[in-house]
């Protein structure tokens, strides 16, 4: 069926099921928001607006890259440059994908609706920094750390330190794993009028900021832990977490990236997912008592 079809191709595309990185962190701060769990309704519409929001910019990054993506050898077998989607089809599911977001956040409260074009300008913005800076991986560590600011609000409809604390974290992980991604194309970026960290300070210096961000992460998160009284399962949660960073690190040298994928996509996806379990699972045992 070509239209099934062409539907697999587009979630291929968007990388659908790395979603699992950003999603764990957004019902994070639903659960911090509600000390519990929150509404089924409510999760109902942060999933979707989750979903919305990360395909949309997924999406609109392979439209905004085509020109790169068709030229770099890592990325040239993508659907695009390879014509197995139209451009205008892209665009329509970028739309399609972005009013799903913003109808979520309407039925979430209003506030959630009245920021929603903000998160959505951020998360699209994301796409042409690195045309202008190297710091093009913190803007997507900002536009994925805007998913537990952005839970927080869905539940609470009001804002705190609690998320943004959170969101730096989500932030500084994000941009620390991106930076080792982007190594793979260190020697395409020299070539082209494109920044990141890799090209600034080279693949060395670039692993070393990358374990820098990690860092400050583990001690955003620490902070928050103590400052919201949660139990030992979140630290032991945390130290793991300490330590899966430590193996990413390991995987990754500046003489040999050929295990920077599953750096980036095994790994982090675990991390995502251990610190939803075990924090969530502290905040619930506290709420009960």
């Amino acid at each position: 069926m070509p239209v099934l079809n062409k539907l697999s191709i587009l979630l291929e595309m968007i990388k659908i099921e790395h979603t699992i990185f950003a999603l764990p962190f957004a019902f994070l701060g639903a659960v911090f928001a509600a000390r519990g769990i929150p509404r089924i309704e409510q999760v109902g519409w942060i999933l979707l607006a989750m979903v919305g929001a990360r395909s949309a910019a997924m999406a609109f990054n392979r439209l905004v890259d085509f020109r790169y993506d068709a030229l770099n050898p890592r990325t040239s077998t993508r659907a695009l440059p390879n014509k197995l989607l139209s451009r205008g089809a892209v665009a329509v599911f970028v739309a399609a994908s972005s009013g799903a977001f913003v109808f979520a956040a309407a039925m979430l409260n209003p506030l959630a609706l009245r920021l929603s074009p903000v998160a959505l300008g951020i998360i699209l913005l994301y796409s042409y920094t690195k045309r202008f800076t190297w710091l093009t991986h913190i803007f997507l560590g900002l536009a994925l750390g805007c998913a537990p600011i952005g839970a927080w609000i869905a539940i609470r409809g009001t804002l705190s330190p609690v998320p943004l604390l959170l969101g730096g974290a989500v932030l500084l992980w994000v941009a620390g794993f991106d930076i080792i991604y982007s190594c793979q194309d260190y020697d395409f970026d020299r070539n082209q009028p494109l920044y990141s960290i890799p090209k600034r300070f080279g693949i060395a210096g670039a692993l070393g900021i990358s374990s820098g961000l990690h860092l400050f992460m583990i001690s955003i998160l620490g902070y928050l832990f103590w400052r919201e009284s949660l139990g030992l399962i979140s630290f032991a949660g945390l130290c793991v977490v300490a330590l899966l960073l430590a193996y990413e690190h390991s995987l990754v040298k500046p003489s040999d990236l050929s295990r920077a994928n599953a750096a980036f996509f095994a790994i982090n996806g675990w991390i995502s997912v251990l610190l939803f379990l075990t924090t969530g699972i502290d905040i619930m045992r506290h709420s009960l008592k």
